[in-house]
């Protein structure tokens, strides 16, 4: 009875099928994202073709206003779309800032080592919710007058920059791991640091985190709960709009488990892969 409710939150009833397509598309390239047929040249250039037209796509459905859709506006997207899209942009557009802060943080130059250790340590000692709380509030205020920008859109980047920071602290954990001679070793050849870093070292770092990585991908699908604070709801804030009808609260049971296999199943098939993907690489390794 109340399924759609909890799935797609508050988002107009009759207008649903968009927020199912949209998720669809986005859940079908992560799919083919994953599978290594795509892992060559030709291969990435059709994952980039295909994430820029399901993105655009995406957003046009959940926004509406082309194609004679009608306006919806982000503050009534919801339930598990809020909450997969919320986690997709919160660790692709984090891991590339936190590989830079990693870097900047083993910086011989120290101006640019003191404000990535200094932005690292003081976002790792806020809690994500006191983020979300500053960019849905706090942020607005400070910006020019008239200015407006959407709640999903500040939320989406507080949860970035938040994650980014412990990002950063799993890729220097897995640079620390590499023997400093592979660095002389690859000057010696004739590459400079930075060949160095993309050619040698980071390769080899980011094969080495792959548990932690993984790790911070759950603990962010896990954290969009947390949206709720700023008057956004996902998946479980969702279940909590269903909960408010007083006739249906009887079955908080049912609701909950529904919504606890909806994670459970898509922790394990994250954590699944994962442990696929460790192997795979351990054996290209030893081929090697």
């Amino acid at each position: 009875e109340k399924w759609r409710l909890i799935i797609f939150g508050r988002f107009p009833y009759e207008e649903q099928w968009r927020s199912a397509v949209g998720m669809a598309i986005i859940l079908v390239m992560l799919v083919l994202t994953a599978l290594p047929q795509f892992w060559n040249r030709k291969g990435v250039r059709f994952l980039i073709a295909g994430w820029a037209a399901s993105l655009a796509v995406f957003f046009a459905l959940m926004y509406g206003g082309v194609w004679g859709l009608e306006e919806v506006d982000s503050d009534s997207w919801g339930g598990l779309p809020l909450t997969v899209m919320l986690t997709l942009i919160g660790m692709t557009a984090s891991a590339p800032i936190g590989i830079l802060l990693a870097l900047g943080r083993r910086s011989e130059l120290p101006l640019v080592r003191n404000l990535c250790t200094a932005y690292i340590e003081l976002v790792r000692g806020v809690p994500l919710i006191t983020v979300l709380f500053v960019a849905a509030f706090v942020f607005p205020l400070l910006m020019p007058a008239g200015s407006e920008s959407s709640t999903f859109w500040r939320v989406a980047v507080g949860i970035v920059l938040f994650q980014a920071a412990y990002m950063a602290e799993t890729v220097r954990g897995g640079l620390q791991a590499i023997p400093p001679a592979q660095m002389a070793a690859a000057e010696s050849l004739g590459l400079s640091r930075l060949q160095a870093y993309l050619y040698v070292l980071l390769p080899q770092a980011l094969a080495a985190v792959i548990p932690a990585f993984v790790n911070s991908l759950l603990s962010t699908f896990m954290d969009t709960s947390l949206v709720t604070v700023v008057s956004m709801y996902d998946l479980l804030g969702s279940l909590r709009l269903a909960l408010g009808d007083p006739v249906w609260r009887e079955f908080f049971g049912i609701g909950y488990l529904f919504v606890g296999f909806i994670y459970f199943v898509t922790s394990f098939l994250m954590s699944w892969y994962s442990q696929w993907l460790e192997k795979r690489i351990k054996r290209g390794t030893v081929r090697a």
